[in-house]
């Protein structure tokens, strides 16, 4: 299934966000995304989260740099709500205006599942949302879905490991271009299948539209997916 006009016309001014558990596949299927789109006549931005602005790449580096442990959640939420300011600002809000598709690798979604399962009352985190970000919520969250046994598999880490050295890229998967372990993925396993729940309930809890996408399989068979939800939703 190809994207079509009717698509591209639809999305013109829309904010979207691939999100999931590690190892799901998100920039892999951002990228197939952003060719298709373009190839289609749409204008794209491409964009990240933690980063994508000059101040939110200091903010990742230490977010997805180090060892957490000794941080607070709510620091580290904060610092996440910080760089997400920052991009929204500096990148999305003008995107928008100017018609293009936004299409955003983690977001808002990202800190409900992963500082959710670290402890934070995830009803606290909308309030904090707003606070950084405003208005300009995602019009669509596509929420790619894997165990969390096919996560490892991908970043090529193994279940019983309880944590890893920082940034380690040896070993990595080669299938999904986003396989890379860092200092959230290195967190033990118990916690990866609470953020997996958790990610699970965002249909319900989340104030934008958030719609699952069987994760599993290969690049094309995920993007053929992805493809349907775009012709099938209205947004």
């Amino acid at each position: 299934m190809t994207i079509d006009a009717d698509i591209v016309a639809r999305l013109a001014g829309k904010f979207l966000v691939f999100d999931g558990p590690d190892g799901c596949g998100k920039t892999t299927q951002i990228e197939m995304l952003v060719r298709a789109l373009t190839a289609a006549g749409a204008s794209v931005v491409k964009t990240h989260d933690p980063g994508g602005s000059e101040i939110g790449d200091r903010i990742r580096r230490i977010l997805l740099g180090y060892d957490l442990s000794q941080m607070d959640v709510r620091c580290e939420t904060l610092l996440f709500m910080a760089s997400r300011a920052q991009l929204v600002s500096e990148v999305i809000e003008p995107a928008l205006a100017d018609g293009s598709v936004v299409v955003c690798s983690r977001f808002i979604s990202a800190t409900y599942a992963y500082q959710g399962a670290a402890g934070y009352d995830v009803t606290d985190l909308l309030t904090v949302g707003n606070v950084a970000v405003g208005n300009t919520w995602p019009d669509l969250t596509v929420l790619l879905d894997v165990s969390v046994e096919t996560g490892f598999d991908r970043t090529g880490r193994k279940p019983h490991h309880a944590r890893a050295s920082s940034r380690s890229t040896g070993d990595q998967g080669e299938l999904f271009k986003d396989a890379t372990v860092d200092a959230m993925e290195s967190r033990p396993t118990d916690f990866h299948r609470k953020v997996r729940d958790i990610f699970l309930s965002l249909p319900d809890m989340y104030p934008k539209p958030v719609q699952i996408v069987d994760g599993a399989g290969d690049p094309d068979t995920v993007h053929a997916r992805v493809t349907e939800l775009l012709h099938r939703v209205t947004i």
